[in-house]
């Protein structure tokens, strides 16, 4: 069972129903905090409340609200001003509507609190309201005052309570109109592949897992400091340098969140690097594997082609000789017969 402090006790208006209860904080802070000191002697620095007019501290009984106008006048305002106001939601919580949890923007909420039962009479209507949120899928919209003005309010269900989350009035939420990149960007569907991939690598978490890291490294510090020992010392990080391809950028962080996982690296398919024109002209000429083969044989044929010529040329030159040294020899035997006849 919490036990926590009440901050504020009222009912719930349901309609005509009535449900006493008791407000309290639903979150803590586990921050760890720090004292002013003087850096000479270590002495507590602290903050008196000073009367400006007679230069004097004064006590928490002497002091009250006031309003400073626009001309700088203070106008006080006491308790019993504050308690006049015709405002019904001062110790009710006033509920206006239920709608679909999914039309609260996140960004209107505020601190959370829990809602406890006002004693034995309010178990009934309490358990008849947060039956009734749990079966409509909605939450509750509702109105009430705390620490001097009126908020806005969402009513849901966690686990068997019924807790309450502050809004900011739709006018205290900022558009986010300029702030959005003004310069013309294309996003390909390999980029957003592997973005999706990152993703699902990253997959899901447990958020009971998480835990504040510095708060922990802070404490460490705060005990070596406290047993007069050196504070230990950060690891050295990793300096980031600047994103000049997305894509390898994407792609080392599947490969890193897989390995981080002790799964195989990611298989990633990289998109071809534009070049320049001036580099274009500049780098030679490059073909792919089966155009430089097919100009390779080409060029052996040629070679070949050329070698069988010319061995071809050279035997017929080799007949034509052969058959001219025959033609003469034939000649010198029949002009020598000739003479033989004649004699």
């Amino acid at each position: 069972m919490l036990h926590v402090r009440s901050i504020w006790n009222g009912a719930i208006s349901f309609g005509l129903v009535s449900i006493p209860i008791k407000l309290v904080n639903a979150t803590e802070s586990h921050s760890i905090s720090f004292r002013q000191i003087h850096t000479e002697d270590g002495g507590r620095i602290r903050y008196r409340k000073v009367c400006e007019l007679e230069d004097r501290e004064v006590t928490q009984s002497e002091i009250a609200k006031g309003y400073e106008d626009a001309d700088g006048t203070i106008i006080p305002i006491t308790d019993e001003d504050l308690a006049h106001l015709p405002l019904p939601t001062a110790k009710t919580i006033e509920i206006v509507a239920f709608v679909p949890g999914e039309r609260i923007d996140p960004l209107q909420m505020d601190a959370a609190y829990y809602l406890q039962a006002g004693g034995v009479p309010a178990a009934k209507p309490y358990t008849l309201l947060r039956e009734a949120l749990k079966r409509s899928n909605k939450v509750a919209i509702a109105k009430f005052a705390l620490r001097g003005r009126e908020r806005l309010g969402m009513l849901r269900v966690v686990e068997d309570a019924i807790a309450l989350h502050g809004l900011l009035w739709p006018d205290e939420v900022r558009a986010p109109e300029g702030l959005a990149p003004d310069t013309k960007v294309t996003i390909s569907d390999k980029e957003l592949d592997l973005a999706d991939a990152l993703m699902d690598t990253l997959g899901e978490i447990d958020l009971d897992e998480l835990h504040d890291e510095y708060r922990e490294a802070l404490e460490e510090v705060v005990a070596a400091k406290a047993a007069g020992e050196a504070p230990p010392e950060a690891p050295e990080q990793a300096r980031g340098g600047k994103v000049l391809d997305l894509m390898a950028a994407l792609e080392k962080s599947v490969q890193d969140a897989k390995e981080s996982r002790g799964e195989e690296p990611a298989e990633v398919t990289r998109l071809p690097q534009r070049k320049s024109a001036r580099a274009a002209r500049a780098a030679p000429k490059q073909t792919g594997g089966k155009k430089s083969t097919a100009k390779k044989t080409a060029a052996a044929k040629k070679t070949t082609a050329k070698s069988s010529q010319g061995t071809k040329k050279t035997a017929s030159a080799k007949k034509t000789t052969a058959a001219k040294k025959s033609t003469a020899k034939k000649s010198t035997a029949k002009k020598t017969t000739a003479r033989k006849r004649t004699a």
